[in-house]
């Protein structure tokens, strides 16, 4: 695929995708990032951690999104007495074959709502890893493979800490993408209310229009060609120096792994992708930079008392690692 030239089969995929962001508006509205996150995410196997305060539609948009995908979504409230087993499942005892049986629970599926995944212990959260890492789940040493393709969306309340359990920075890094999901603007709040007063029902998703516009065949060819997008040795050195400066930021506890350089190289190959090049700019890698490595790094105490933000810390990478020409 090319800016210019693409192939009828390329075009067709690259269409298949793009209408998936037009289908989804049709439900949601003024959340365009969030859902160009959750396709990129896809596009690269990947998983989202949602911000953002309720009643800014995180469960609408995941439906939505299944509903333009034609694939299969569960929502887990996660709540302190949540168990592992209540996500991963369990062996259940059948009286008529005389057997324990696995009974799966609400992780096999293809999109996976973890919502508020902050409210439950730890215990209860590191049963997704394996989940998100490996794609299955291993139940009295039995593994089960999970659905294809997988992908655990999770959100968290950003202002209400109170009994909740911060996710640690090993689990952070197994997300691709936090993604913040901010308040609308009052044009944007006005559709919605318009909608609502047009007799839109978010629980009704075919009576707003909405259907599938593509299919998980689609979804594996767009993966095939997001992996051919070109990477020149240039941005692929801009990518290092852009991770390396953040682990030597004075206002830095941590920075950035090995694991984030290359979740930002596969975030900025199918940005790439999305936007019709079979190539990647350092562009690219810049509008994904914030939303890839943010939640990978942690501010020194001083500095958050100062007021640093990790967004000035980034801000600051970025403007100062010199950009490849």
């Amino acid at each position: 695929m090319s800016e210019t030239s693409v192939g009828t089969g390329d075009q067709d995929t690259h269409n298949a995708l793009i209408a998936v962001r037009a289908e989804v508006g049709k439900a949601v509205v003024g959340q365009d990032n969030a859902v160009t996150s959750l396709l990129i995410a896809l596009l690269c196997r990947g998983h989202v951690l949602l911000e953002g305060v309720p009643g800014v539609a995180k469960t609408l948009l995941v439906r939505s999104l299944a509903t333009a995908l034609e694939v299969d979504t569960k929502r887990v409230q996660f709540t302190p007495d949540l168990m592992p087993s209540d996500i991963t499942g369990s062996l259940m005892y059948s009286t008529r074959s005389d057997e324990f049986m696995f009974k799966q629970g609400p992780v096999f599926t293809n999109l996976m709502l973890a919502d508020e995944i902050n409210r439950t212990p730890p215990k209860t959260q590191a049963a997704l890893l394996e989940a998100m890492e490996e794609r299955q789940v291993t139940i009295d040493g039995v593994s089960h493979s999970l659905p294809a393709p997988f992908m655990v969306i999770a959100t968290q309340n950003p202002i209400e800490y109170a009994g909740t359990y911060p996710l640690p920075e090993a689990q952070l890094d197994r997300f691709l993408l936090k993604v913040e999901l901010p308040l609308p603007d009052r044009d944007v709040e006005f559709e919605v209310l318009s909608r609502h007063a047009h007799g839109f029902d978010p629980r009704d998703l075919s009576g707003a229009g909405l259907s599938a516009v593509a299919s998980i065949a689609d979804l594996d060819a767009a993966r095939d060609e997001v992996a051919q997008v070109q990477v020149s040795p240039e941005v692929l050195a801009y990518i290092v120096d852009l991770v390396r400066a953040t682990r030597t930021s004075p206002s830095l506890s941590l920075g950035a792994s090995p694991r984030g350089a290359t979740a930002l190289l596969a975030t900025s190959r199918a940005w790439a992708w999305l936007s019709g090049r079979d190539f990647v700019t350092p562009d690219d890698v810049k509008a994904l930079t914030y939303a890839t490595l943010g939640h990978r790094i942690a501010l020194r105490s001083e500095a958050e008392i100062e007021g640093i933000t990790v967004h000035s810390v980034l801000s600051t990478v970025l403007n100062t690692v010199p950009v490849p020409r």
